[in-house]
């Protein structure tokens, strides 16, 4: 510059030194002056500023790289997915193995055929968790020799605008994401991968209602290529696309190497009850004291976030619940709070019952997973232990951490929510203790048992997944429920052609079809009034049962209260078109607030 300062020659010297460009802000940090001292070297020519695209394309995966050793079974399901590929079949196919048999590994040669097939072919995996999505991506890059683009709430903004610009411009060639990522602007998506594409985790409930797997399988249809659907235990829905010929199937019935299946067994609960004011079993303590003896691992499975479920008064039965809402509070002991974990809603747990003032009378009922984690303390207290729930993990980094150091032995004792249940691999896992096998028995959902199955299925995977054999025990009051016997025996073609039997027999789906319509307003009386006048309009027709109107189970929610019907039809009746005809005869105020859900997953 015509003019040198010390400050000047910092920036010089910093300037001089970078790998690699910098920002002004960068720059000026680097040399320890501001920000106008860098500006100025550029305006009088000592620095030349460039720009830089702050979305810079993804890195192109390479398809030819070698990949894992696989199994014969292994090899023939990949060859005849990849024999699909590139005869340009457009079936459905569904990738249908047990817990550890390699699903992955067999669909990315899919995907592997389907970038080789076509150079600006697009490939997008759908994941149902976030959870899955991070170490998934490693796997990709290991395959592929490129980094995937990922899609799902934790990118920020500046990473999801890059995704979106490449996508659409068709530089990213491998994306794997959450459900909404079906919605990218891909200029020549040829392959759609749903992973665990029973989870219920694909259905958005809330804005736009949409179920991402059927979406993806219509995506797929209308741009007439394929998709993969890969699951260790698939819905109804897909096996009966299956049994009807409108799916393909690849089996994989065995697990890899030379692991297998671990052995799963019910502990009655009634005969072997834990010690009072306990929830663990003594089967189950045996069994982690037994896997602990051995130098491995054991999982404490419990589907149910917080310390306990409901908070009672023991003095006047007064159950705390949340403002404006028929839910129950969550007690968190951790942070000594009571949580609702439908409305967000939380406090201090107070120290007086609010409704009788008795001070200390307010008591935890039932067991949640910190509740275990508290007694599992007084056991083993020289365990190493971890807690993986969305409660105890606060970003994507925490829930991470944790996976890791299950995954490289660290942890002795991990007591966890359904995150665990998906997809993760944990070498030296050989014993799962099931806290609460019936919890999801309850309630009204017609996807009840299913769900159980699938669930347990899940977790009861994570054990013995290498050559140390697998051990599970459920702990019920239930043992001679159809669906845990069928956990235990592994009898899951029975249990779904039973399942199947009870559907079809109902006409619940998917051998019918159904719609919940949910009217919510603040104002009960006007609610009512327009819950009258839908039924009023409602249209007669042949093969269409109209259920309702009937309070929600949750009836007050966020002060709103809530109305349901339930819309139950033949399968060879246009649902829609019968939905068109009745809401539009019905005028709603504008106080009241009217949801259809086509196909509903949950009925609350």
């Amino acid at each position: 510059p015509p003019r040198m300062t010390p400050a000047r020659a910092a920036v010089l010297e910093a300037a001089k030194a970078a790998s690699a460009p910098l920002t002004a802000k960068e720059l000026a940090v680097k040399a320890g002056v501001s920000d106008g001292v860098v500006r100025a070297l550029a305006e009088v020519g000592a620095l030349e500023a460039e720009r830089i695209d702050p979305d810079p394309p993804f890195p192109p995966p390479d398809p030819g790289r070698p990949s894992k050793s696989l199994s014969g079974e292994q090899r023939r399901a990949a060859d005849a997915l990849v024999g699909a590929i590139e005869k340009g079949s457009t079936q459905p196919v569904l990738l249908d193995g047990v817990t550890g048999s390699g699903k992955t590994e067999v669909y990315l040669e899919a995907v592997a055929a389907a970038l080789k097939k076509d150079p600006s072919a697009q490939v997008l995996v759908l994941l149902p968790e976030i959870a899955l999505t991070l170490p998934f991506l490693k796997r990709i890059e290991e395959r592929f020799g490129a980094e995937p683009a990922a899609w799902h709430s934790d990118v920020p903004s500046a990473g999801r605008r890059r995704v979106f610009r490449r996508v659409l411009d068709g530089s990213a060639r491998l994306v794997v994401g959450a459900r909404s990522a079906l919605f990218l602007p891909y200029r020549n998506l040829q392959l759609i991968i749903v992973d665990e594409e029973h989870d219920a985790a694909y259905k958005q409930e809330d804005g736009v209602i949409y179920q991402a797997r059927d979406m993806a399988v219509a995506r797929a249809s209308l741009g007439k290529f394929p998709i993969i659907l890969a699951s260790a235990t698939p819905s109804l829905e897909t096996i009966v696309n299956v049994d009807q010929g409108r799916y393909g199937l690849q089996s994989l019935p065995a697990r890899f190497g030379a692991a297998r299946m671990p052995e799963v067994s019910l502990v009655d609960m009634r005969r072997d009850p834990p010690e009072e004011a306990r929830w663990l079993s003594p089967p189950l303590v045996e069994g982690v004291e037994k896997a602990l003896a051995d130098g491995e691992q054991a999982l404490l499975f419990l589907n149910r976030r917080g310390y306990a479920p409901l908070t009672i008064c023991r003095r006047c039965g007064h159950r705390m619940k949340a403002p404006h809402s028929d839910t129950w509070l969550v007690e968190h002991r951790f942070e000594n709070k009571l949580v609702c974990h439908h409305t967000g809603f939380t406090m201090p747990k107070p120290a007086a019952c609010p409704e009788c003032n008795a001070v200390g009378a307010l008591s935890p009922c039932g067991p949640g997973v910190e509740r275990v984690a508290e007694e599992t303390a007084e056991r083993w207290p020289e365990a190493r232990r971890a807690v993986l729930s969305s409660d105890t993990t606060q970003s994507a980094a925490d829930m991470r951490a944790i996976l890791e150091a299950m995954r490289n032995g660290e942890i002795d004792i991990l007591i966890a929510t359904q995150m665990v249940a998906k997809g993760h691999h944990f070498p030296g896992l050989t014993f799962v203790g099931v806290v609460d096998a019936d919890m999801s028995l309850a309630g009204g959902d017609l996807r009840a048992a299913e769900r159980t199955f699938q669930l347990l299925n899940q977790v009861a995977g994570r054990a013995g997944r290498e050559a140390k054999p697998g051990r599970v025990l459920l702990q019920t009051y239930q043992p001679d429920a159809p669906v845990l016997n069928a956990l235990a025996g592994g009898a899951r073609e029975e249990f779904l052609a039973a399942e199947a039997e009870g559907r079809r027999e109902l006409g619940f789906p998917p051998y019918g079809r159904l719609a919940a319509i949910i009217l919510r307003a603040r104002d009960e009386k006007l609610l009512q009034d327009c819950a009258r006048a839908h039924r009023a309009a409602a249209p007669t027709a042949q093969g269409v049962e109209l259920l309702g109107p009937a309070p929600a189970p949750l009836y007050r929610l966020r002060g709103e209260a809530r109305i349901r019907f339930l819309v139950k039809t033949r399968r060879n009746v246009d649902i829609q078109a019968y939905l068109d005809a009745w809401l539009a005869s019905v005028k709603t105020p504008n106080a009241v607030r009217r949801i259809v859900d086509i196909d509903p997953y949950t009925f609350l």
